[in-house]
């Protein structure tokens, strides 16, 4: 008889993920990085255990889209009240705030519920290419994803 295996939170072990987001395509990088951060790179993944890396971006003002997107692709929100529609589209959103482009596109692969909050909170956003958390030695992207595959 198999057992299932549930890791406990002493097995646990987290990493810092570095990705430079410099020319990059939108959706093929936010991809990879909500694979890291639910943390299905790793062999013990478990469904609904929180197993995944903390996850630092640099160079978001720097990412690319393909086809019309920039015109084309509008990102909502309202107040809640009769005419409180807003609405900007990724061209605009990317030269005033280009964290948001990439928060957005990655909670939008990640569950929407308690959990998908609290794996958010693990991510780091930076437009440009310095960020404070040289301390931790957070690993490139590559040499993570690229581990759980041999």
């Amino acid at each position: 008889m198999y057992k299932t295996f549930y890791p406990k939170p002493e097995d646990i072990t987290r990493e810092w993920v570095l990705v430079d987001a410099n020319d990059q395509t939108l959706g093929r990088l936010v991809t990879q990085i909500a694979t890291v951060m639910l943390g299905k790179h790793k062999p013990e993944f478990t469904p609904g255990v929180d197993l995944g890396d903390f996850v630092v971006v640099v160079n978001a003002k720097r990412i690319h889209v393909t086809g019309n997107k920039l015109d084309n692709k509008m990102y909502h929100r309202t107040s809640g009240r009769p005419g409180g529609l807003k609405s900007i589209n990724l061209r605009d959103l990317l030269a005033k705030h280009p964290e948001r482009v990439i928060e957005k596109a990655v909670w939008g692969m990640l569950p929407h519920n308690r959990y998908g909050r609290k794996l958010m909170k693990k991510l780091r956003v930076f437009a440009g290419p310095d960020h404070p958390h040289a301390a931790q030695n957070p690993k490139p992207i590559e040499e993570v994803l690229s581990s759980s595959e041999e």
